[in-house]
Formats: structure tokens, sequence, C-alpha cells
């Protein structure tokens, strides 16, 4: 009667989303106050003033036909020329209209260049830990996930792991930097070697390997140097970006494809990723949050609550006794469990009201995720139910 693989896919939520549905039963039942939840990457930063002001002056002043009207199907030619003018001077690459297709968001952009790229026997390699929801957008294509296992002493590349990886059969790795969820950030001696080696294996495979730049955290870093921008280091890479994190609007879902001039068949890539959003039904980004993104292209968010939440939740876990990898940005940290199973720490945890990810679900055993996207007092709050947690293992 129906399609087993997507009722199996409809029926068993992310583990994310149940520990998050699990956080609001409790709630009702002890209070909101008393339940700890750093499951769920939400920001809790408000979308800026700016943001506010731009979109109530767009609907005051522009034509309602304009606003609520469909676009073509990359997006408004002035819009993803604007956006593409701020990118060339902020990314320090030539950018311009026709390298874009906006998009409902993140997501959006990795499946419509999954769809775009993907053909019969195609694999696709990702670094653990991992986004897990990349697995299922891979295989809806019918793609192949090969994951890599993580280097967890600073979560950059396993190189030594990823070199058996790449094979005659590789599409493209997906890159996601700043990380979910690690909080890492792959520095530019990082992409240096995997730039290098994959045009050593383009070569010797006489085909693209592309790398798929999924960059939603772009602008939510703590080190001093730069995120490196991947185009200006590999040609053939494709970025992703939602304004999701930096502008505080998951759920508007607005975001871009970038296809730079120098990819390999830049037209042909394009006009595969036009016919993937059309196969994927997108008609076009939401009209209205074009057009803000355009009128706030190049403006800084304040996104300075997350710095002090990393090193609040950090410097707690840390004297508790966790070992953890001080984050680099995003907003999450990446702590050893304190016992092999991380599914059954995260479900002792929720003794003390503690809603933690387990590490298995992002490629990574051993490890549990804290969003730390959350208010500052529920953090300080939350540091003597993780010393309680701790002392509970001794």
């Amino acid at each position: 009667m129906v399609s087993e693989e997507m009722y199996r896919l409809g029926t068993k939520k992310s583990t994310i989303r149940s520990i998050f549905e699990y956080g609001r039963q409790r709630a009702a039942e002890v209070g909101a106050e008393n339940v700890f939840d750093f499951s769920l990457g939400n920001p809790n930063v408000s979308a800026p003033d700016f943001i506010r002001d731009a979109a109530v002056d767009i609907l005051m002043h522009n034509d309602p036909i304009e606003v609520h009207g469909y676009t073509i199907a990359p997006g408004k030619p002035e819009v993803r020329e604007t956006i593409a003018a701020d990118l060339s001077k902020r990314l320090d690459m030539r950018v311009a209209g026709k390298n874009l297709f906006m998009t409902a968001g993140a997501a959006a952009s990795v499946t419509i260049v999954f769809k775009a790229l993907c053909e019969a026997g195609d694999e696709f390699v990702t670094f653990a830990p991992f986004f897990p929801e990349y697995r299922v957008f891979v295989e809806s294509v019918g793609g192949r996930l090969t994951v890599v296992p993580a280097k967890t002493d600073d979560f950059q590349i396993n190189f030594d792991a990823f070199e058996h990886a790449v094979t005659s059969k590789t599409k493209a790795v997906i890159v996601n930097s700043p990380n979910n969820p690690s909080g890492a950030v792959y520095n530019a001696e990082t992409i240096t070697r995997l730039a290098d080696f994959l045009r050593r294996k383009e070569e010797e495979y006489g085909h693209t390997i592309f790398i798929i730049a999924d960059e939603p955290y772009r602008e939510i870093v703590y080190v001093e140097a730069a995120v490196p921008c991947i185009p200006n280091f590999y040609d053939d890479t494709i970025v992703c970006y939602s304004y999701s994190k930096s502008f505080s609007l998951p759920g508007e879902r607005i975001g871009y494809i970038l296809v730079p001039d120098a990819a390999a068949d830049f037209d042909r890539v394009y006009g595969a990723i036009a016919g993937a959003a059309r196969v994927l039904t997108h008609v076009n980004a939401p009209s209205l949050w074009q057009l803000v993104a355009a009128r706030c292209a190049g403006r800084d968010a304040d996104l300075s609550m997350y710095r002090m939440n990393a090193s609040l939740l950090f410097e707690g876990l840390t004297e508790a006794g966790f070992s953890c990898m001080r984050p680099q940005g995003a907003f999450y940290l990446f702590p050893q469990a304190l016992e092999p199973d991380d599914e059954a720490f995260c479900e002792r945890a929720k003794s003390y009201d503690l809603l933690l990810v387990p590490g298995a679900d992002f490629g990574c055993p051993g490890y549990f995720r804290a969003a730390y996207c959350v208010s500052t007092d529920m953090i300080r709050r939350s540091l003597p139910q993780f010393q309680k947690l701790v002392e509970s293992y001794r």
C-alpha cells in the first residue's frame, strides 16, 4: 500500500527529536525550570532587530505581489546579485548572481546537491562525528554514505582512515565546519591537505570529486583564525549555506547553494542543481525571506551569548570531571561519556533531568552532544546536576 522505507522514516523519529519530545513531556510533569534540555540545536538568540525592521519595511512598502508571489526557481536576480556582492567582499572570492541558487535552508541545499550529483553506484564520504541526516539524504537519492572514523584528539580529519575511504566511486566529500556536533573548525592546514589529496585522486581516477561544504555555522566561531573558505583552496567545491544560525531564522527556511565559476563543468553542475530542485518539488525559496536576506546581507548579528555559554558549559563540565575538547565554533559541546555505552549514559543522565544526545547517532560512540544554544541561566542551574551524574559513577 505504501513505501515501507518511507513509512519507516516517517514513523521512527530521530533520536534528537525523540529526546526533545521527552523533555516536553517531562517539563509538564516537573516544571520546565527543572528540565535541562540540551538536545535540540534550535538557536535561542533572538533574530536581530534589523531582520525584523527589514521584514516589516518590506511588508509595508513593497508591492504585495512581489513580496508574496513566485520568483524564478534560482531566486530573484537582484537578491542573488546583492548576496553575491557581499560574499565576494567577505570571502575574498569572485561571486556573481549566476553562481547562487536560493533554497529553503541548508537541508534543502545539501539534498538538492546530492540529487544533482548522484548517479547509480556513487559514494559520498563524510567525517565522524557527522550530522545524522546526511545518511537519510544520501540514501534517498540512491547514493551510499561512507563514514570516516573520528580523530578524537582534536576532531580534525582522520587522514589515515580517509585515504582508504575514497575510491573510484567517490562522487563527493561532505565537509561540515564549524562542525555539528564536535564544535571543531577545520583549520587551513587540514583543508589544504584535503584539497591536495583530492586533486591527486581526481587525476588518478580521471573524474571530478567534489567537496560539498555544509556551512550553516560559518559565523559562529571562537578561534581567532578565520574559517577557511574552501573554494579558495579547492576549485571543485559546492557551498551549502543557511541563515538559520547566523540570523536565528531556523523556521523561515532560507539559504543558498554556491557553485563557483572554477568548479568543473559549471554550466552542467548548475543545470543539474536546477533539475534536482525541480524533481524535489522546490518551486522557489520563500519570496519574503529572499528579500530580507538581501536587505541584511553583510550585517553581523550579536552571537556573543554562544561564546559565553560555550565557556560556561565547557569549564563546568571539565571541572566536574568530563573529558572534552574546547569548542571552536557552532553551539555544541561533545564530551566523552562516563561509560563506553553512550546510549546507556544518556539514559542515566535522564535520571537527573539532563537531556543529552548519544554520540553513536553522530557516528562517534562513547561521546555525547550537548547543545548550548539555551539560556545561560539554564546552563548555570544544570551544573550541579552534571556533578551529581559524575558522582553516580564513583
